[in-house]
C-alpha cells in the first residue's frame, strides 16, 4: 500500500521534485539551517527554504519588533509590537510548511558568537545577514572550523550583495546548457558496434524503418565511411568541410525512396543534426581533467508498434549495460582505495558511485576565500586588485555594480568608525559624504588601484541610509535560497564570487575581488 504522507509530499513538492529530483530533495530535507537575524532579508530568504522543505531552523535575533519592522517585514503583525522578533517570524514561517521544525534563540548574534561559538557546529548551513564585516570574519572562520556551509546576504537600501563561504564546494550534477552527448559514435564499444551492424536496413519494412534510432543510422553510415578508403584500408573519418558534406550525403543516400523521391524520415533528420559526433572524438572535458590534477585529488586515510519499440529497447539495453559495467568498475576501484586507507567500504554506498558516474562528465568544485582574507591589513587584496581595476574600467550599468560592491565594503569601515552607518543622521549627510567616499578610496588603494569612486555614487548611498526596502529584501531572499538549494543538493554551479544586485539600474553582476 502506498505511504500516504509520501503522496502527499510528492504533490506538494512537485515542482522542485522535477528540478533536483527526489535524491536533491533528501537532501533538502535533511537541511538544518541557522538564520542570524530575521528583518526582512533574513525572513524573505528562510520564508522560500521552509517552502522547500528542509528539516528544520533555528533563528537567532535579539531584536523587538518595532514599528519600522511593521513597514518592511511580512512575517510579523501589528499586535506583536513589542515581543522578542525571533519568536513571532519563527511561529508565521512554521505555518507555511507543518513538516518543518523550527525554533528561535533571543539573543543578538554577536553576542551568541562570543559567547557559545560552538553552537553552530549542529546545522549544516550558516545564513547570516545584515552583520558587519567584522563578525562576519569571525563567524567564517567558526563555519570553516566545523566544515558548515555560510550564506552571507545584505540588503543595504537599493543594492544587495550575497557570498558564500566554505573552502570547498563540489558539484556533482553541475548540469551544463551545452555538451557533447556522449553515445561513442566516433568510437563504439564492441556490444553498441555489434548491435547497430546486426540491422539489415533493406528488410524493413517501411514503418520499422522509420523508426530505427539515429545512432544506429550514423554507425552504419561510418562503417560504409571507412570502406571507401584506398588500397584497403579504412578511410578515415572526414575532417574537412568538403569531406562533412560528403559524409552527410552518404547518410541521405541511405533513405527510402518512392518515385525518385526520398521519403521524409525524423530519424535521418535526427542522424543529420548529430553527424558531427561522427567525426569529433569525445575527450574528458578540461574541468575534469582540472579535478582530477587537483592535488586533492591525491587520497589519503518485428513490426507493429510493440516491435518499433523494442527497437529502442534493444539499444538502450546495451548503453546501460555498458554504464553498468563503468560503475562496476569504478565500484572495484573505491573499494580499494577504502580498503587502503582503512575505511569501511560502506561508506561510500553505491548509489552515490552510481550518481557520480552518470555525472562524470560535469563534476565541478568551486572554492571561496575565507572572509578574512577581504578585511583591511589582510595582505591579500592586491592580487586581486588587477581585476578591480578592469571592473572599475567598464562603463555603464557595470561600472555601477562594481563602484556600489565598493561601497558595500566601505560602509561596514565607516561604522567601525563612527558607530553608525552613513546617511542615519540628517544633520551629517553633508559631512558623511566625503568621509565615504575616503574610505572607499582608501579600499582602492589597498588593492593597489587607480581611480576613485565617482560622487554620484557615495552620495546615493548616504541616502540609502542602511534602510533595508523590503522590495529588495524579497528579491534578494529568493537569490540567496537559490545559491543555498545549489550547496544543499551539490546541483547546478552556485555563484563563484560575490553577488551585487544594483537595484537603481536593476543589473547584478558577480566579482572575484569582493
Amino acid at each position: 500500500m502506498a505511504n500516504p504522507n509520501g503522496v502527499e509530499k510528492d504533490k506538494r513538492y512537485d515542482r522542485q521534485l522535477r528540478i533536483w529530483g527526489a535524491h536533491g530533495q533528501q537532501r533538502v530535507e535533511a537541511c538544518k539551517i541557522a538564520l542570524l537575524n530575521c528583518g526582512p532579508t533574513g525572513s524573505e530568504t528562510l520564508k522560500n527554504l521552509v517552502l522547500g522543505g528542509i528539516a528544520g531552523f533555528t533563528i537567532i535575533d535579539g531584536a523587538k519588533v518595532s514599528a519600522g519592522d511593521l513597514g518592511n517585514n511580512f512575517f510579523v503583525e501589528a499586535s506583536s509590537l513589542g515581543e522578542p522578533r525571533a519568536r513571532v517570524v519563527t511561529r508565521l514561517l512554521t505555518e507555511l510548511n507543518e513538516s518543518v521544525a523550527g525554533s528561535y534563540v533571543e539573543e543578538n548574534p554577536e553576542t551568541l558568537l562570543a559567547g557559545n561559538p560552538n553552537f553552530f557546529k549542529d546545522f549544516d548551513m550558516v545564513i547570516a545577514t545584515q552583520m558587519r564585516e567584522a563578525e562576519l570574519i569571525i563567524l567564517d572562520d567558526i563555519c570553516r572550523q566545523y566544515k558548515r556551509h555560510l550564506l552571507v546576504v545584505r540588503s543595504y537600501g537599493l543594492v544587495g550583495y550575497v557570498r558564500p563561504s566554505l573552502p570547498e564546494h563540489q558539484v556533482i550534477e553541475s548540469k551544463p546548457d551545452s555538451g557533447l552527448d556522449d553515445l561513442r559514435l566516433n568510437a563504439p564499444f564492441p556490444e553498441l558496434r555489434e548491435l547497430a551492424l546486426s540491422f539489415n536496413l533493406e528488410s524493413l519494412d517501411d514503418m520499422t524503418f522509420a523508426h530505427i534510432p539515429f545512432a544506429i543510422l550514423l554507425i552504419q553510415a561510418a562503417e560504409k565511411w571507412k570502406l571507401g578508403g584506398e588500397d584497403g584500408t579504412p578511410r578515415p573519418f572526414p575532417s574537412k568541410s568538403g569531406e562533412r558534406a560528403d559524409f552527410k550525403e552518404l547518410i541521405n543516400s541511405m533513405r527510402r525512396v518512392t518515385n525518385e523521391i526520398p521519403l521524409d524520415s525524423e530519424n535521418f533528420d535526427e542522424a543529420l543534426k548529430a553527424a558531427y559526433q561522427v567525426w569529433t572524438p569525445y575527450v574528458v572535458p578540461s574541468e575534469i581533467k582540472t579535478l582530477m590534477a587537483d592535488e586533492a585529488a591525491a587520497v589519503a586515510p518485428d513490426s507493429d508498434t510493440f516491435w518499433i519499440l523494442v527497437l529502442y529497447l534493444k539499444i538502450q539495453r546495451v548503453y546501460k549495460e555498458k554504464a553498468e559495467q563503468d560503475v562496476c568498475a569504478v565500484e572495484a576501484h573505491v573499494n580499494a582505495i577504502l580498503t587502503r586507507l582503512g575505511l569501511a567500504a560502506s561508506l561510500i554506498p553505491l548509489s552515490t558511485i552510481r550518481l557520480f558516474c552518470k555525472n562524470a562528465r560535469a563534476l565541478r568544485v568551486v572554492r571561496y576565500r575565507p572572509l578574512k582574507f577581504e578585511a583591511a591589513g589582510s595582505g591579500r587584496r592586491d592580487s586581486r586588485g588587477a581585476s578591480l581595476q578592469k571592473d572599475l574600467s567598464a562603463e555603464g550599468s557595470q561600472l555601477a555594480d562594481v563602484s556600489f560592491g565598493v561601497l558595500l565594503l566601505a560602509v561596514d569601515r565607516f561604522y567601525a568608525t563612527y558607530s553608525r552607518y552613513p546617511g542615519t543622521a540628517d544633520h551629517l549627510l553633508e559631512e558623511d559624504v566625503p568621509a565615504l567616499k575616503g574610505v572607499a578610496n582608501q579600499i582602492l588603494s589597498e588593492h593597489g588601484v587607480t581611480g576613485c569612486i565617482a560622487d554620484d555614487y557615495v552620495v546615493e548611498v548616504c541616502r540609502f541610509g542602511a534602510g533595508e526596502l523590503h522590495v529588495v529584501a524579497a528579491l534578494m531572499g529568493g537569490v540567496a535560497a537559490q545559491e543555498a538549494i545549489k550547496l544543499i543538493t551539490q546541483q547546478f554551479l552556485p555563484v563563484s564570487g560575490a553577488f551585487i544586485y544594483n537595484g537603481v539600474s536593476s543589473t547584478t553582476s558577480v566579482f572575484d575581488w569582493l
